[in-house]
C-alpha cells in the first residue's frame, strides 16, 4: 500500500467519527474505574462486554491545536486511575518539514492529522470510559457508536512516516502561481510554476529571458511563493 492510499484509507476512517445513539446499551457495563464510581456518567458508552482482550490502535478526535494538551491529560488520567495495563500509549502523529520563508530555510514540526490522536489500548468498558471522558476528547473514530481499530499496515505507515530521517519539503506553491527563485544562478528571477514533481522534489518554472519563456527545473527549496 502506498503512503497516498494509506492516508486516503485513514481519512475515510476518520470521516466515520462516532455519533451517540438514542438507545443506551442493554448489556450491563463492566466494573467501572474509580472516577466512575465517584458518580461520573457513562451516557453513550458502547457495549464492549465482548471486546477482544488484545491491544490495538484506535483514533480519537479532539479540537485541532490542542492535541498535545489532550495527550497530556490522557496520560495523567491513565496514571491516576491505574489503567497502565489497559491503555499503553498515546501519540500525536507529526513529521518534520523544511519550509522557505523570506529566503530562509527552517525545519518545522507539522501534525500529520490535525485534531486526531492515536491510542494503543485494550478496548473494554473501563478503558473506553477513561479515554472518552478525558478533557478535550470529543469522540472515538469508528462506525456508529463502535470504535474501529486501525489496521496494522495503517499503523506501520504512520509510524514510518514519523520516523523518516529526512524532513519533507513543504510545497507552498502550485502550477500557475508566481514564484521567486531564491538560490542558484537564477537567484532573484521571477517566474511561473509550470509543473511540480513530488517524487523528485523538483519544480519546473517558466522564466522570461529577453521576452521568451524558458523552462528551468529547480529544487523545491530554490523557489518561494510570491
Amino acid at each position: 500500500m502506498t503512503m497516498e492510499e494509506e492516508l486516503e484509507t485513514l481519512d475515510e476512517l476518520m470521516s466515520q467519527e462516532d455519533e451517540p445513539e438514542e438507545e443506551k446499551p442493554k448489556a450491563k457495563p463492566a466494573k467501572a474505574p474509580r472516577e466512575r464510581e465517584r458518580g461520573g456518567g457513562d451516557e453513550g458508552a458502547p457495549d464492549l462486554s465482548e471486546a477482544s482482550d488484545e491491544r490495538a490502535w484506535y483514533v480519537i478526535h479532539c479540537y485541532s491545536g490542542y492535541e498535545n494538551k489532550v495527550k497530556y491529560n490522557l496520560e495523567q488520567r491513565i496514571e491516576s486511575m491505574g489503567m497502565q495495563n489497559q491503555i499503553f500509549q498515546a501519540i500525536v502523529p507529526t513529521e518534520e518539514e523544511i519550509e522557505v520563508r523570506e529566503g530562509k530555510r527552517r525545519t518545522v514540526e507539522r501534525r500529520v492529522f490535525p485534531g486526531y490522536i492515536l491510542v494503543q489500548m485494550i478496548m473494554n468498558d473501563d478503558s473506553w470510559y477513561v479515554v472518552r471522558n478525558t478533557p478535550g476528547v470529543t469522540g472515538f473514530v469508528g462506525m456508529g457508536n463502535k470504535p474501529t481499530p486501525l489496521r496494522p499496515e495503517e499503523v506501520t505507515g504512520i509510524l514510518k512516516r514519523m520516523e523518516a530521517e529526512a524532513p519533507k519539503v513543504k510545497v507552498t506553491f502550485k502550477p500557475g502561481q508566481k514564484v521567486r527563485i531564491v538560490d542558484g544562478p537564477f537567484n532573484d528571477f521571477m517566474g511561473t510554476v509550470d509543473e511540480i514533481d513530488m517524487d523528485k522534489a523538483k519544480v519546473r518554472v517558466m522564466v522570461s529571458f529577453f521576452g521568451r519563456e524558458t523552462p528551468i527545473e529547480m529544487d523545491f527549496l530554490q523557489v518561494e511563493k510570491m
